[in-house]
């Protein structure tokens, strides 16, 4: 009897945890793995060009088709100098893990760079521009594939004018559409950087919403950490009328720097910089990364000098340390990984927007090529982000990494 009656008890708990859901698989920080970099073209005017570059990045697979079979295939498009923020296409070389950007092979321009923009944006009001770009395939109605942006201006105000839009591949003839905004968000919430998010979660989870958008600003005045939303352009027109109101669902939110520290990102600082984001896959496995500058040790609103801006207002210091900001004792480039169960869990009402937290952080600092101590560089560490499903590979951009301030690409394996 008591042998019968336990084969029951295994069977019933194999039935059980056959009929139990599958839990998700994570991306472990030790699955991304370093492949090497390359180096942005400087064969375009330095104004212009990959010198203080690399806010905005997207990876398009169907890019340089005619491009060598070197397992790097597609293309990135991304924003050049930040002067300008001009949107280019270059093809992918194969990265080199090298002690010097001078061993680096050079990226190809497949197309020069172009405005998207269209005159969406007043050129006076868009102070130290914010800006995204994501490639997805045909959506809805859509018989192309588009690449999405977005542009806002740095300050922290409370605004609601339209921030988004999309653009054919031609940078030549971009036939731009937009702008639209985030409905019952503000732009300093929703709009910098930019990824696709799964399609199968996208279906399960946010009614097929699959293009993320999300803002971090340092000094927490819209929220003591990154934001995430999931939208759709598509769903309301072919293309939405400009002005046009965006649904969006919330997927992450912290609270502002005066919260309650449970409601705001663990370890936050104010001079943290959370620049670009994508949606890696790996076989069953998944995440979400934020990559950026975190701030580490003592914080202060002031100078980089350790000059603290408070009454009586001390004189401005010199050169390199006369930009005002948030400052910490020092900066790492770091990739923070979330479950996006967590993110599933805000959108069923389970969580709050505020209670996901990263369950990883990796530091990349010992792959970058710029160790200048210039605290300006050091607190702009990375930029953006973008990533190959098809591939497994994950490209960070490194803003200032070779002499005139051009750009390096870095390359990761998800395994």
């Amino acid at each position: 009897m008591r042998s019968r009656m336990g084969w029951l008890l295994v069977v019933g708990l194999l039935l059980t945890a056959a009929l139990a859901p599958a839990q998700e698989l994570l991306i472990q920080p030790e699955a991304v793995v370093y492949v090497g970099a390359f180096l942005m073209p400087q064969d375009v005017p330095e104004e212009i060009g990959w010198a203080y570059a690399g806010q905005a990045l997207a990876y398009y697979p169907e890019g340089d088709p005619d491009g060598p079979a070197d397992g790097y295939p597609g293309s990135l498009f991304g924003t050049g100098h930040n002067w300008h923020q001009f949107v280019g296409e270059v093809s992918i070389p194969v990265p080199v893990i090298a002690d010097s950007v001078e061993a680096l092979n050079v990226a190809t321009t497949l197309q020069p760079f172009g405005d998207v923009r269209a005159g969406m944006f007043e050129d006076e009001e868009m102070e130290i521009p914010q800006v995204g770009l994501a490639y997805l395939p045909p959506q809805g109605d859509q018989t192309s594939g588009k690449l999405y942006f977005s542009w806002s201006p740095w300050l922290p105000e409370v605004d609601y004018r339209p921030s988004f839009g999309w653009a054919e591949l031609d940078l030549s003839n971009p036939q731009s559409a937009g702008p639209w905004s985030i409905d019952g968000y503000s732009r300093y919430e929703t709009a910098n950087y930019m990824f696709p998010i799964d399609p199968a979660w996208a279906a399960a989870h946010t009614g097929g919403r699959s293009l993320a958008t999300g803002r971090f600003r340092e000094g927490g005045q819209v929220g003591a950490g990154p934001t995430l939303f999931a939208i759709a352009p598509w769903m309301q027109g072919n293309p939405p009328p400009p002005a046009t109101a965006l649904d969006a669902v919330l997927m992450l939110q912290y609270q502002p720097y005066d919260a309650p520290a449970e409601q705001r990102l663990d370890n936050y600082a104010d001079s943290d910089q959370w620049t670009g984001a994508a949606w890696l896959t790996a076989d069953q496995a998944s995440a979400v990364i934020v990559v950026g500058s975190k701030g580490l040790g003592d914080t202060w609103y002031g100078f980089s000098n350790g000059l603290v801006w408070e009454e009586p207002y001390p004189e401005v210091p010199d050169w390199p340390h006369d930009q005002r900001g948030f400052w910490s004792d020092d900066f790492e480039a770091q990739i923070l990984f979330y479950d996006p169960a967590d993110l599933a869990a805000v959108i069923d009402g389970d969580l709050e927007p505020w209670q996901p937290q990263p369950y990883a952080a990796l530091s990349i600092d010992q792959f970058l090529f710029d160790t200048d101590d210039d605290p300006v560089v050091k607190v702009e560490r990375v930029g953006a982000a973008a990533f190959d499903p098809g591939s497994g590979l994950l490209y960070i951009i490194e803003p200032t990494a070779y002499e005139d301030a051009y750009a390096v690409m870095h390359v990761f394996h998800v395994e």
